[in-house]
């Protein structure tokens, strides 16, 4: 993953808050469509592209795909992480964005890597 690539990718808002979301753990990719209010071909299209870059891993769970952030220790895309870590603070859309995941966990009682909805 060149540096290029890194900042390509971090261009983007919608794979920003893709990325400020994986930070609290593994998601599914429903989840994430619920959240971001995102059809299933746009979502999958942004994560296919992260994939691709190594920033992130898809585990299929059923007819679903569950993504996390990449175990891979790439210093440029970890300092970029922390950095958004940082502006995800400063930034409404970040924060909606924890609290509606916040809320779907909390009325769920699957767990937090299920698509089920509450």
């Amino acid at each position: 993953m060149d540096a290029i690539s890194i900042y390509k990718c971090l261009c983007d808002r919608q794979r920003l808050r893709i990325l400020n979301l994986l930070r609290s753990g593994p998601l599914c990719v429903c989840l994430l469509m619920e959240i971001l209010e995102a059809d299933q071909v746009k979502m999958s299209k942004q994560l296919r592209y992260m994939k691709g870059l190594g920033m992130v891993e898809g585990e299929r769970r059923a007819q679903w795909m569950v993504y996390r952030l990449t175990d891979a220790e790439n210093p440029l895309l970890v300092e970029n992480l922390k950095c958004l870590q940082d502006v995800a603070g400063e930034r409404r859309v970040f924060r909606d964005d924890l609290k509606r995941l916040e809320r779907i966990r909390k009325h769920s009682a699957a767990p937090p890597r299920t698509c089920e909805k509450p």
